[in-house]
């Protein structure tokens, strides 16, 4: 299998090294990722900019060859599946992302979109979050069996497989939820902190605050990974 690695929070994150070590046990990895942290662009494309590439011979991970792309997400495969690449990867792995990408959140993601790049030209996609926490037990010790169990699943032309996993230690870890739902809101709810100038200008500065679990819908990808279970869902394309 040959797979194509990318991500959203740069070619240095730890994440992608996580993702590039469990990919390297089923098949022969290339990466091409952002040269820096792109969280948050959603399918953003660098239009009319030059699009710096850089090989990395120093990659952490033994893979095939690792590029950096002065871009965004879905840059970093377009580049990869025009240039970088002399063939079309049999799949494409986006990830492992530091922040959840469930809910109202995904819209947003750099992660999913890039996922959803590779989706729309054709080639197989997962896409791989965990919770923004210095526990990753649970992504690092699933995360291999979660990705060989979702390549032997049917998925639609127009699907790519969404994964979130929770940031408890193992001991409080309570498995795998399939077909989570997409919950209908944000995590972390939108309020400002504004400021009004002589001039009558208005600066607005964003403060995320956490929705309540008790809003979060029963048997949606939220739910799931705040009561430390690993969610796996489907995304579809609205374009496919």
């Amino acid at each position: 299998m040959r797979i194509l690695l990318v991500n959203d929070d740069g070619i240095d994150a730890q994440g992608l090294q996580d993702l590039a070590a469990m990919a390297v046990q089923i098949g022969k990895v290339w990466i091409a990722a952002p040269e820096r942290q792109c969280s948050a662009m959603s399918h953003r494309l660098s239009l009319g900019m030059e699009k710096r590439i850089r090989l990395r011979p120093d990659y952490p991970v033994s893979v095939e060859k690792a590029y950096s792309v002065s871009g965004t997400p879905a840059d970093c495969v377009k580049a990869a599946l025009a240039e970088l690449l002399p063939f079309a990867p049999d799949i494409v792995f986006s990830g492992v992302n530091y922040g959840w990408n469930a809910g109202y959140d995904i819209a947003y993601s750099g992660t999913v979109a890039a996922a959803m790049e590779a989706r729309m030209n054709g080639i197989p996609a997962m896409a791989f979050s965990t919770k923004a926490s210095p526990c990753q037990e649970v992504m690092k010790e699933n995360l291999l069996w979660v990705t060989k169990n979702l390549l032997e699943k049917n998925i639609g032309s127009s699907e790519i497989w969404n994964v979130n996993f929770p940031g408890c230690p193992l001991d409080e870890y309570k498995g795998i939820l399939y077909d989570r739902k997409i919950a209908g809101k944000q995590l972390y709810m939108d309020q400002y902190q504004k400021t009004i100038y002589p001039d009558g200008s208005m600066s607005l500065i964003e403060k995320n605050v956490l929705s309540s679990e008790e809003s979060i819908p029963e048997g949606t990808d939220l739910k799931a990974v705040l009561q430390n279970y690993t969610s796996v869902g489907k995304i579809r394309g609205a374009v496919l």
